[in-house]
This record gives structure tokens, sequence and C-alpha cells, in this order.
């Protein structure tokens, strides 16, 4: 079975991760991501740009959890791998492989 971490972007971010420049998301150290992230391991990443029905999805490899800092403040850095499929977006990643 494989285990999801379900996440929501704003288009930036998506778009970033989409054509490859971000390679790790970040999360603020909070009690609510300390209990989603710290001591869990994940297969895959699973991005929503919104919430209708047919809004920009993007699965993509875990690589793991770090804790970082961005922006001269500590976070939860989650890294990326490879996209595995992205769905309902302008650049569809899945045809151009073909």
């Amino acid at each position: 079975m494989t285990r999801v971490l379900h996440l929501s972007l704003h288009r930036q971010w998506f778009d970033e991760i989409a054509n490859g420049t971000k390679t790790t998301e970040f999360r603020t150290i909070k009690p609510y991501w300390t209990k989603r992230l710290e001591g869990r391991i994940f297969d895959e990443v699973w991005f929503k740009n919104g919430y209708a029905k047919d809004a920009p999805f993007m699965r993509v490899e875990w690589k793991g959890l770090i804790l970082t800092s961005y922006h001269g403040e500590k976070k939860y850095g989650i890294k990326l791998g490879a996209i595995l499929e992205l769905k309902h977006y302008p650049l569809d990643l899945n045809s151009s492989k073909k």
C-alpha cells in the first residue's frame, strides 16, 4: 500500500515543483505539522492546487524530511523526487514524455 502525504499548494509553488525548479517543500514547525510529519515515512506526496474536482494535481516521489532554515526561520523541508503524474495542468508532463 502506498503511503501518501496530501498537501495543498498555492499556484506559484505548484508551478515551481512542476517545472523542476523547486525540489523541497517547506512547512512551519508547529504542532500540526510535527504530528503529521515527524516519525512518519511516505512513498509519495500528492499536491493539489485548489479544491475543485479538476484542480491541478501532481504525484511526486517522497525523498525524506529534513529540518532546515528558510528565510531565516526553522522549517520542515520535504525533499521531493521525480514527478510521477501531473493532471489538469497546462504543462502536462505525462504527454511530453511519450
